[in-house]
């Protein structure tokens, strides 16, 4: 899953990227509102973590925008704004979560979890196909019951595959959905984490796996697809 973090200050931009890469996400990083509008309008992301004070607008100024042109991705915003009218005037700007600096990385990554499950979210179930299961909360992948150590790229990769099942999936898809914008992506790079996930799962005893469809994308099927 992918995720947009837009705050001003670097070091700690850094500071929570870490710990949310570290949670299972992929994550851009953009210190200003217009560099997050332009995000905005590139990529579709899962869930959105905001500062409100940015030097070339206000987050809630910035937040509005999104949600008055008809952008309802969750917005979890950050801040050290601590008064309740603050707190109010984010939440009716069409925020989703409001979270005060200072705070816990796992608090974050709960939060962000949490909002991820709300209906229509993307968390909160176990995607399944014959016996492979993925549980999109724990980060676990499961054969036959049994867990499968499984790398974080192979991971994404196999979500996106779950969550499209029986459909073909375009490379471009995959790469938009786990590489992010400061990541150097090679013409090969997902070619080889579907190789590795594929190998990962026949050694695991799977009775699906993933199928190269020449010039178009991937495909999570039976054996004989």
């Amino acid at each position: 899953m992918r995720l947009l973090l837009v705050e001003d200050h670097e070091r700690f931009a850094e500071f929570v990227k870490e710990g949310l890469e570290a949670g299972g996400f992929t994550v851009d990083v953009v210190y200003n509102a217009g560099d997050g509008d332009a995000a905005m309008e590139t990529v579709d992301y899962d869930a959105v973590v905001l500062d409100l004070g940015l030097p070339d607008k206000d987050g809630l100024d910035v937040l509005k925008k999104w949600r008055d042109d008809g952008d309802v991705t969750p917005v979890l915003i950050l801040t050290a704004r601590d008064a309740v009218e603050d707190r109010v005037r984010g939440l009716n700007a069409g925020s989703d979560d409001y979270m005060l600096k200072p705070f816990a990385m796992e608090e974050l990554l709960a939060r962000v979890r949490a909002l991820l499950r709300r209906p229509g979210g993307v968390l909160g179930t176990v995607l399944a196909e014959g016996n492979i299961e993925f549980d999109t909360t724990a980060r676990e992948v499961r054969v036959n019951q049994k867990t499968t150590p499984i790398s974080r790229r192979e991971m994404e990769v196999l979500e996106q595959l779950l969550r499209r099942k029986g459909r073909v999936v375009p490379k471009d898809v995959l790469e938009d959905k786990i590489y992010g914008f400061d990541e150097e992506v090679s013409s090969n790079s997902v070619e080889v984490h579907v190789s590795r996930l594929r190998k990962r799962l026949q050694g695991a005893g799977a009775n699906v796996t993933v199928h190269t469809i020449r010039g178009v994308g991937y495909l999570l099927s039976g054996e004989e697809a």
